[in-house]
């Protein structure tokens, strides 16, 4: 009996890692965005995460809202660097959110300046 017991809970622990190790490595997919960054910010009451929005066309009707892991450190400076610029980010989807991560399933890679095809000035 303890012995089915002890194999029933290696299972479970081996299913629950499984779970979140494909939902963590696997990508749902992978893209690119650019628009004027609005916002980015540290938020959270017991778990701080980056979290920001780009708007993404010249009234803010639409608005793309994303995730920055802990460890991308370059990519959260840059983000904050550029904040109200014209920006264009490269992202991966992930099949959900993990909330320790971020409120979104959308996770920044990499930042890049670009020119505003709106305004020369910019």
């Amino acid at each position: 009996m303890r012995k089915v017991l002890i194999i029933l809970v290696l299972i479970f622990i081996s299913i629950v890692v499984g779970y979140f190790s494909f939902i963590y490595y696997v990508p749902y997919s992978e893209g690119v965005r650019s628009g004027e960054l609005i916002k980015i910010s540290k938020k959270g009451v017991v778990i701080k995460t980056w979290e920001g929005e780009i708007s993404q066309g010249i009234s803010g009707a639409q608005i793309f809202q994303f995730s920055v892991e802990d460890k991308q450190k370059k990519e959260v400076l840059d983000l904050q660097k550029y904040q109200g610029k014209y920006v264009k980010v490269y992202y991966k989807e992930r099949y959900k959110n993990l909330f320790w991560l971020g409120d979104t399933k959308y996770f920044i890679t990499k930042v890049v300046k670009e020119k505003s095809p709106h305004f020369r000035g910019d």
